[in-house]
């Protein structure tokens, strides 16, 4: 799931934003199109920019590239800017700059804001903003009892989408900095990992190169699982 934030030109401090899923083989040109009735802008004048809480990650600017290309991740922001709507179509330089109060937005019949709450979506749905806030404290309490049950040094399996099953032990559990949640690190018995126990720079855990990486709780079973033993002799 990627939360969009979208807004109007000039209202960029009172920005709309709401919660849908996109399935990743979804190219960018075909994302912009899927845009265009929630923002009434044009896919041929959009520019999304992703963002990771207040850093921005990238732009997405390859219209035929998948969005499964990109580095997206649940949680993330998606920042839509219509050129269009901003310049109009003689470009930057011939249209002068134009600005709304927050209360002459809100008066607008014709903005995305107006367009949202007549329509009873994003957060003026409080019926579904209701249902969001709910699953989000239910996530948050399942995770907090996974984390209980996690004691630093325990032993650990690891399953996760798209990798082998993986032994190690517990090292950390808690936040990351720059990322929403709250995560596991587990050094590995083989290095079957990303990173050497640290993240954009921090130092969480000790362990070599390869050992480390940082899980989400459900993909962490604890458990007695002693290191496996490898031997020669097993080798054809």
């Amino acid at each position: 799931m990627f939360r969009l934030a979208m807004g109007e030109p000039g209202c960029r401090n009172d920005t709309v934003s709401f919660e849908r899923r996109y399935s990743r083989s979804l190219t960018v040109a075909e994302f912009k199109s899927k845009l265009e009735p929630i923002t009434g802008g044009s896919a041929g004048t959009m520019r999304l920019e992703l963002y990771s809480g207040d850093r921005l990650v990238c732009r997405l600017e390859a219209d035929d590239q998948p969005l499964g290309s990109y580095p997206l991740e649940d949680g993330m922001r998606v920042h839509v800017v219509d050129r269009g709507l901003a310049f109009g179509l003689d470009g930057p330089d011939q249209v002068p700059k134009f600005e709304l109060s927050a209360d002459e937005y809100d008066r607008k019949a014709d903005s995305l804001r107006s367009f949202l709450r007549n329509n009873k979506l994003g957060k003026y749905n409080a019926e579904e903003m209701a249902r969001q806030e709910a699953e989000r404290k239910r996530q948050e309490e399942e995770q907090q009892r996974a984390l209980d049950a996690m004691p630093i040094g325990a032993r650990c399996r690891v399953t996760a989408k798209n990798s082998p099953v993986r032994l190690g032990t517990v090292l950390y559990k808690g936040p990351l900095d720059g990322k929403p949640g709250v995560f596991v690190g587990v050094r590995f018995d083989e290095p079957l990992g990303v990173n050497d126990g640290t993240a954009n720079g921090k130092r969480y855990f000790e362990c070599g190169p390869k050992y480390g990486s940082f899980v989400a709780p459900k993909a962490v079973e604890v458990g007695d699982f002693p290191p496996e033993e490898f031997s020669l002799d097993d080798e054809l």
